[in-house]
């Protein structure tokens, strides 16, 4: 074996394993041809939606420029798994609050460690929709330590979000004659809601109005990686999307409060310190873009752009993809 292939070896990282973050074990994963390429964090939506466990057919080829890095949060996936019990009660959602303060204590502790472990000084912070409500507080935190901030599906105000997205689907479920949808719709009314599952119900019918005015993400990006598809795993990722959904929307009757209805960044999100950019989906009805685009114009920022993705929703799909790859090419030629 050659010395340059022996050296390209030893520069290359493709670790899946628990780190110490925030008083407890939390899995990571760090996946690149070359250690000293730039890295990028990946923040996934949910808050218990998480991205690790797919074999990385959505963002293929990337590990040959970039060092990736993904992370099960608090409440989600592996990590939740490690931490919880193995039957979850109502007990233990009451005792065991998810809050956005301490995840991002998380977040911003996790950053430094990667950067620690690979030596570097700065990396990119890409969040969709929960995670760009995380990513906006980590970097309003602690601007040194990044490069620069995407959000993708950038959540403004959780409740001016989903009253328009209420609105929105009621709209459409007319222009539409759905009658199905309309029933439902009529039976919640307007948010905000006491009970968990009726934000879920008014979520099924925004990701179908999404489907349908969208191009969806291929079918291979949602392949589980052979090391995740077991019953263990599979668990704790169900198990913890639903702890994370009931801490992220609340639910009255269990006295959980909404761990992001006080957020509104139109208030305190409009000084950041790093470069920020929006990437929205054209026909994204839950983090629409008429929130986001006059919010982006309000935003003091080193540098600023907003990117509108015509056959996108709220959700990844390729011109999302590509648009982000196009952007981070960007951010690196600018340094």
């Amino acid at each position: 074996m050659s010395t340059a292939l022996l050296w390209a070896q030893s520069e290359s990282i493709n670790e899946e394993r628990f780190v110490s973050i925030g008083g407890i074990e939390q899995w990571i994963t760090i996946k690149g041809d070359d250690k000293s390429n730039p890295i990028i964090l990946f923040l996934h939506g949910g808050p218990g939606s998480t991205l690790s466990q797919f074999d990385n057919n959505m963002y293929a080829g990337w590990e040959k420029d970039f060092v990736l890095v993904n992370w099960d949060q608090r409440g989600a996936g592996k990590t939740f798994g490690r931490s919880a019990p193995s039957d979850i009660n109502e007990e233990y959602y009451v005792e065991n609050p998810l809050k956005v303060e301490q995840m991002t204590k998380d977040g911003v502790e996790l950053t430094r460690y990667i950067l620690d472990y690979l030596d570097s000084q700065k990396l990119i912070l890409v969040g969709t929709s929960w995670g760009s409500i995380l990513g906006m507080k980590m970097i309003l935190d602690s601007p040194e330590i990044f490069d620069a901030y995407l959000g993708h599906a950038q959540v403004v105000n959780f409740s001016r979000n989903i009253d328009y997205a209420y609105n929105k689907v009621h709209e459409l479920a007319i222009e539409s004659e759905d009658l199905i949808s309309l029933d439902v719709l009529d039976s919640l009314g307007e948010p905000p809601y006491d009970d968990a599952r009726s934000y879920g119900q008014l979520l099924r019918i925004v990701k179908k109005y999404e489907r349908d005015r969208s191009i969806p993400a291929p079918d291979a990006w949602w392949e589980i990686a052979a090391q995740y598809d077991n019953d263990k795993d599979r668990k704790a990722r169900n198990d913890g999307d639903d702890y994370s959904f009931i801490n992220f929307v609340g639910h009255a009757k269990l006295g959980i409060e909404s761990m992001v209805s006080a957020i509104d960044f139109d208030k305190d999100g409009l000084v950041i310190e790093v470069p920020v950019y929006l990437i929205q989906g054209e026909q994204d009805i839950l983090t629409s873009k008429e929130l986001t685009k006059p919010y982006f114009d309000k935003i003091q920022a080193p540098k600023k752009e907003y990117f509108l993705v015509p056959d996108a929703a709220h959700g990844h799909n390729q011109s999302i993809v590509d648009k982000q790859l196009a952007v981070i090419n960007q951010i690196l030629s600018q340094k």
